[in-house]
This record gives C-alpha cells, structure tokens and sequence, in this order.
C-alpha cells in the first residue's frame, strides 16, 4: 500500500492552504503514518469486486459521458459510478482489511440518497457506518468533498468497505476517492454552516476565490430567505470581493447558510462590510480591463438585455452573475448612459426567484400605460423575462421611478411553457395594428428551432399568431428604411448567431423575402440586440451584442460590444444589413497621425511614427494590386486583404470582403482584449477577441506580392470611457 499524510492531500485536492488546529496538532508525534488504501489510480479496481453495470470495468477517469463536470478528486482516477447514466446500478466491495487507526478519511460525491448512494464500513457483514453524496435535487454539483468517520472505537476489528449504487433516478450515482486511514483527525465538511451579522452598510462583501469549490449561499432575514446563490468562496486568501446589496435590510440581522464549508474556513471571518460596492480607486483600470466597451464592475456577464431608452437616459440590462467569474446565477445587472458610451452601474434590476434564474429578455416604455400598470400618469418602464426554473415561462416587471426599481407582477407567468427552454422574449410595439407584438424562442422536436410570435393589447395577456423556424435564441425584430428611404422600409428578424432574414410584418406574421442571411463574421458576438423607445427624430437602430472577449485573471468576465448603428443597405442581391460604430464614438477621439495618399511598393513597409496610445480607430482605403496583398500590423495583430481571394484575414480569421471600385475600406477599432473591423461600406463586421501585448504600440502597412496603393490612413487615439 501507497503511504503519504491525508490531510496534505485532501488540502491539495481542494485548493486550500489550511492551518493544523490544535486539536489536529496535538498528538501528531506519536500518531502512526498515514496509509492509503485505495486511490483508484489503476486500470482495473484490483482485488475489489464489482456487481452490477453502475461501476463499469475500472475507475473513471473523471467525467463521463453526459455527466456534469466532475472534479474535486485526487490524481486521475475515482469510483465513478455513472456508467451508462443513473440508470444502472451495482456494488463495489473491497476487500477485508483490519482497523488499525483512529479515522478513515475519503472523498465523497454525487447522489445524496441514504442506503441508496454511499459508502459503507461494514463489520461482520453489518453496516456501521455510512456517508452518501450531497445532492438529491436537479443542478447541484459533481464536486467530491472530504468525509470522515472515527474508527477509533473499532480499532483491531476486520472490516470491508462497499461503494453502492441502487438508485436509478436523478442523482442515481455516486462518486468516491483517496480512501485514507490515518491518526489525525482529517478536515470534513461542515453541512449547513451558519453565521449572523448586522447589516451596518449598504454592501456586504464576500470573498471569491476564482477556480474554487461552488458553494450555495442563503441569506435570510427575520428567517426569510431573501438572496440565494452560488459562489466560489474563498476559505482562505480571496482573489476579489463579490458585493451584495444589502442596503434595504440595514441595521438588521443577516443570516448567512453556506450549504458545505471545511471546518477551518475563514470565509465567514473574511467577510467585509462597506458602502462602496468596489475599490472606486483600481476598478475600471485593471490590465485587462476592456476601456472602449461596457463590462461590468466585478462578475460574469453575457446578452444584453431590456436595451431602452428612457427619460433622456439608455438603459441596459444584461445577464449578470454578479458573484463569479463565470455564467451562472443568472440576474439582470443596470447600467445606465446619457451618451451610449460612459455608462453607471446601478446594481441589480431583477433576482432570481422561486419560478428561477433570470434569463434575458426585453424592455419597453409603455406611453399609453395599456398595462395599467402606471403610476400618477406617467408610462412605466416594463421589462420581460425568462424565468428558467421548472416549467421555463415568460415574466413582466415594471418600474414607476424611472428604472431605479423594478417590482415582478404579482400574476406572473404572462406566457405559460410552450415547450421546454423557450426563452428570451423581445417585445416591440405595432403601431400599424395597435397592438404589442413579442418573439420568443420556441425549441420543437428533434432538435429543430423556431420563433413564436404573439399579440397582446395590455402586456399582461397573449396569444400565438404565428411561428418562423430555423433562428435559435435570442430573436428581435425591427423595421429599417432601404438607404434611408422611408417610403422603402423593410422588416429584419434575426437572433442569437446574428443571421438574419429580411421581409414584410403585418403585424401578426413575418415574411419572410430573403433566405437566412449571414449577420457578423467574427468569432465574439452574440445574442446581440437593439434599443427601443428611441425618439423619432432619431431615427437610428442601435444595436449591442455580447462580445465574447475574455479577461483572465480579472473579478470581471466578458463585455458589450461597441454600441453599432444598423442600416439596411441596397446590394445586387436586395438589401443588407450594415453595421458601424455610432457617431458619439467619435467624441473619443484624441491625438490624430495619418499617413499620406501614396503608392505602395512591393514588400515596402510604411511605419506610423510617434503612435503611444494602446486604444486606436484606424480609418482607412486602400486599393491592393492585382493578386496582391496588402498588410497592416496593428499592435502585433496581422490584419491583411487578398485581392486575388477578395479575402480579408484578422489574425487568422478570413471573411469574405468585396472591393468597390477596386478599393475597400476598411475601420478597426482597437481595446485591450478586442479589435472590431469593419469593412466593405460595413456590410463586413467581424469582432475579434483579442489581447495585444500590452508593449507594443506600432502601427504600418505593406503591400506583398504586387504594388498598392494607400488612399486614406488616419490613427486616431482614443480616450477610455472610465473615469
């Protein structure tokens, strides 16, 4: 047998760096070696015995197929009884050994069923002790967690232990490894951890530790759960403080469960109190933190949510897990802007509730309050989501104080599950038909995807007029004049990927006039969607997307994509879409270089000088040679245009781009973790996650294979939109 200290590696398992307690401490000289008796390292189970199908031939090798991440183990190998699913079942006995020490320590996951998904000690073919998993309800998590039992009244005995598997349901399995005896009493898991505290300032702060164990946090007042979520908390040193907002219970008592914590965390004695809900002196100004495009102040975030214009101000939603650094806890984080550009975290619009996480959705300002559902004669700011529990359904909430507070409609659902996982609701008005007008996603069978769409006359009650098939996810709909024509307007239906169709609406149908045609052609934009209630007078379509542009190592996750302009552009194949920065981006511009109409030679290089901005809009036209290339080295990122392809390569990303008249231009904007191109008059939009070294500052361009010719080249530097 293998020989090592369990608690050195049940500590490494887990990431913790943990102190000796004293009572841990005490004996340690005297107390006998720690040995292993199984770590499952193998091919095979070796001399244990298998019955059943449950445990397959040997240890698992982590996950399994269509199992929930696994990890928490030691090594490579663990009892992994998920073979085949929930459905099979079995036994795994070891066998006999004698007790020769005070304690036997193991890893333990999966299914929390007693008799049913555990681990036994047995003596003289009885059982006297056993531990299950932890989960018995749908999500939950495949960690494995240490466990213990004290044997030490059992000393000299001769015992087998067996891994069993006799539920074939949900969580009908079960997951073991790193079985241990040892003298020192090994470090368990305390279940339903609790600590109180007074809510002396508007934030509560609570330790992360990126990569950590999820744990499922309940906070309660006067005995009423009022936030419940999960989060990698830190037992030990923290990476970042999540804040929660608990301004509206101040000078009360907070109760805060933690489903499973070490017995020696610190997590609880690391919680922090403060009024600020960030460090107001780094936040904004990480390394890679993005300077062009909204990301929020600390957590995870993806779509865009509820985009409205309200009161002289855009509002935006978006999909917020404001306690990590990946999806989950899904919430509707607010930000607000007067310019689309300096935007103001105001915290959480709406929290997960028992019907479930909040999903994305829509926001409109209801003028002629059709709701009822206005205050003192002045139109509420309604918002409509998904609320994803069991069943999945389409929810309202509405604000009378200008979006500083939402409150969900006690007569929810407003739409009932249509089939499982439709979601995402976008609401528009039809002013043609008098009437509200939302597409939803619907998933059919077979795999196959669809958009509803429904009428209502008071956004309380709909029905289904229709359905288009083939666009997954994240629909909306709009109307756009051809070249600005508005005796020449046309309808779009687009959703998640960005492809989009183009056609007529009579308010009750859409159709469609063009096949699915591509919408961005880049690697990081979804979901992306446009703002209602802009003025009229305004006239634009303006557009976010949630750029996939990742920072890692930040307490921040992922962004918006720059706020775009959308037009519908006359081609030779009907119209398309086009996409550009809007003109309020300008307004960042700062120090101007340029580089003069000029023939390009072949292989020559033209360097911009002086350039020492890290943020750049690059405006340009150039006209390649015949079976050219032209190139341009952006910060070290290689962007190039083929002629003889009619190709344009970001970084290794090609996409399709034609010349007009032998020239093409051609914009690139520039952050810290993402470059935007434009090209083509923007019927050519292609987001590129990114991340430049943050050294190099050169700007040029060359001309290979044929000479060129550089007809416009103007850098500009840009301000960041922070403070």
């Amino acid at each position: 047998m293998k020989k090592t200290f369990y608690r050195q590696a049940a500590i490494a398992v887990l990431g913790l760096m943990l102190p000796a307690t004293a009572a841990n401490s005490a004996g340690a000289d005297e107390a006998s070696e720690d040995v292993i008796f199984a770590d499952f390292e193998g091919d095979d189970y070796g001399d244990w015995q298998t019955s059943g199908a449950a445990f397959g031939k040997g240890p698992a090798q982590g996950t399994l197929p269509g199992q929930m991440p696994v990890s928490g183990f030691f090594g490579h190998g663990l009892v992994n009884s998920f073979w085949g699913g929930d459905g099979p079942t079995g036994k795994l006995a070891s066998p006999e050994f004698k007790i020769e020490r005070k304690f036997l320590g193991f890893l333990i996951g999966g299914g929390g069923h007693p008799r049913q998904t555990c681990m036994n000690l047995l003596i003289d073919g009885k059982v006297v002790r056993s531990t299950t998993g932890s989960n018995t309800q749908a999500g939950g998590s495949e960690q494995l967690e240490p466990a213990a039992w004290d044997v030490s009244d059992l000393v000299g005995k001769t015992a087998r232990l067996e891994i069993v598997d006799e539920a074939t349901g949900g969580w009908g399995h079960v997951n073991v490894d790193q079985i241990v005896f040892t003298d020192r009493r090994p470090v368990e898991t305390v279940h339903n951890a609790k600590h109180e505290l007074m809510a002396a300032k508007r934030f509560l702060l609570l330790p992360v530790r990126n990569g950590g164990i999820k744990r499922r946090v309940t906070v309660s007042v006067a005995e009423r759960a009022e936030r419940q979520f999960e989060i990698e908390l830190a037992d030990g040193a923290a990476d970042w403080w999540a804040p929660l907002d608990v301004g509206r219970w101040q000078n009360q008592s907070l109760a805060i469960e933690v489903d499973k914590l070490p017995a020696d965390s610190q997590a609880f004695a690391n919680l922090r109190q403060s009024n600020d809900a960030v460090d107001p002196n780094t936040t904004y100004h990480e390394a890679l933190r993005p300077q062009l495009h909204f990301s929020p102040r600390r957590g995870w975030m993806n779509d865009p949510n509820g985009l409205v214009f309200y009161q002289g101000r855009y509002h935006a939603f978006f999909q917020h897990n404001p306690y990590g650094t990946n999806w989950g806890n899904m919430h509707w984080g607010h930000a607000v802007s007067r310019d689309l550009l300096h935007w103001e975290e105001v915290g959480e619009a709406l929290y997960p509730d028992a019907m479930g996480t909040m999903f994305s959705g829509s926001a409109v300002v209801d003028w002629r309050n059709t709701s009822g559902l206005g205050r003192d004669a002045k139109p509420p700011l309604a918002l409509f989501y998904t609320a994803a529990g069991d069943p999945t359904v389409q929810c309202l909430a509405y604000s009378n104080d200008g979006g500083q507070t939402f409150i969900k409609y006690d007569q929810n659902p407003i739409v009932q599950q249509i089939s499982p996982g439709n979601r995402d609701p976008k609401v528009i008005w039809h002013e043609p038909s008098r009437h509200w007008v939302m597409v939803l996603y619907v998933g059919l069978p077979d795999n196959k995807h669809a958009i509803d769409f429904l009428t209502s006359t008071d956004l309380k009650t709909w029905k289904t007029t229709s359905r288009s098939e083939g666009f997954f996810e994240c629909p909306d709909l709009f109307e756009l004049p051809v070249d600005g024509d508005k005796q020449r307007k046309r309808w779009v239906l687009t959703a998640a990927s960005s492809e989009y169709q183009v056609g007529s609406f009579d308010g009750e149908r859409f159709t469609p006039e063009t096949p699915k045609l591509a919408g961005h052609r880049g690697r990081g934009f979804y979901a992306a969607q446009t703002f209602s209630d802009i003025p009229a007078q305004d006239g634009r379509r303006i557009q976010f997307g949630w750029l996939q542009a990742p920072s890692p190592g930040m307490s921040f996750n992922q962004s918006l994509s720059l706020p775009l302009e959308l037009r519908l552009k006359a081609t030779a194949d009907g119209p398309r879409l086009a996409w550009s920065p809007v003109k309020e981006f300008e307004s960042l511009r700062g120090e101007h270089r340029r580089l003069d109409e000029q023939a390009l030679a072949t292989d020559a290089t033209q360097k911009l000088d002086k350039v020492q901005a890290e943020l750049l809009d690059i405006v340009s036209v150039i006209e390649p040679g015949e079976n050219g290339e032209i190139r341009f080295d952006v910060r070290g990122v290689p962007i190039s245009y083929h002629a003889d392809k009619h190709e344009l390569d970001i970084n290794g990303h090609r996409v399709p781009a034609s010349l007009n008249e032998g020239k093409l231009d051609l914009r690139v904007v520039v952050d810290r973790t993402s470059f935007e191109v434009f090209a083509s008059g923007g019927l050519i939009y292609v987001p590129i996650p990114v991340i430049p070294a943050a050294d190099n500052r050169n700007v040029s361009v060359t001309a290979v294979g044929a000479p060129g010719k550089l007809l416009q080249f103007d850098v500009y530097e840009l301000r960041s939109i922070w403070p």
